[in-house]
């Protein structure tokens, strides 16, 4: 058991180092190369990395290789040196980093309204819509079809993002409604006011 449990913190611990990198990246809009170098590390503190150890150097360095070979960053020559910039792919892994972080405000007082989702998948893309399915409802959305879901506050930023990283655009409908039928239950599941 301690093995998967060491594996699952050593992948997660990646996950967020790789997150922090193209977050940098992303932040600036190009990192120097400069900054990659040993002993250039210490312009890594600026994103929250502190490298105290040969060790840690090196996995900066690796992480960074990763990124490169994996084809989420590339490297520019300028008059300026060298740059690493997010590729498309890149930024399609930030956001997807930015999905999985996403956390939904709830304001102080609901404003009597409901927000719904609405998509149409298609069966060639089944695990699209799985994946739809987990993110709503680990948001805390509520069910009431297979593929209509209900909450109660503003969430428009999360459709946005869910769009583009699931390339779903128009599948994927937002509707504010005023009332729903037999609402008690749903007010119940969200604890609001009857």
């Amino acid at each position: 058991m301690r093995k998967i449990e060491k594996e699952l913190k050593t992948r997660m611990k990646k996950e967020n180092f790789q997150k922090v990198l193209l977050s940098g990246i992303a932040a600036v809009g190009i990192l120097s190369v400069a900054v990659l170098a040993p002993n250039a590390l210490q312009a890594l503190k600026f994103f929250g990395i502190e490298p105290k150890t040969k060790w840690q150097k090196y996995n900066i360095n690796h992480s960074i290789k990763r990124l490169k070979d994996r084809g989420l960053i590339c490297f520019e020559t300028t008059k300026r040196g060298t740059f690493a910039r997010l590729t498309k792919k890149g930024e399609d892994k930030l956001r997807k980093f930015e999905l999985i972080g996403y956390k939904l405000k709830k304001p102080k007082k609901w404003d009597r309204k409901w927000r719904m989702l609405i998509f149409d998948i298609k069966e060639e893309r089944k695990g699209t819509r799985d994946k739809i399915r987990f993110t709503l409802k680990r948001m805390g959305f509520l069910r009431l079809q297979d593929s209509v879901w209900v909450y109660p506050y503003d969430c428009e930023d999360l459709v946005t993002l869910m769009k583009a990283d699931f390339k779903i655009g128009k599948d994927l409908l937002y509707l504010i409604v005023d009332t729903i039928e037999g609402d008690a239950k749903i007010k119940n599941f969200f604890k609001l006011p009857i």
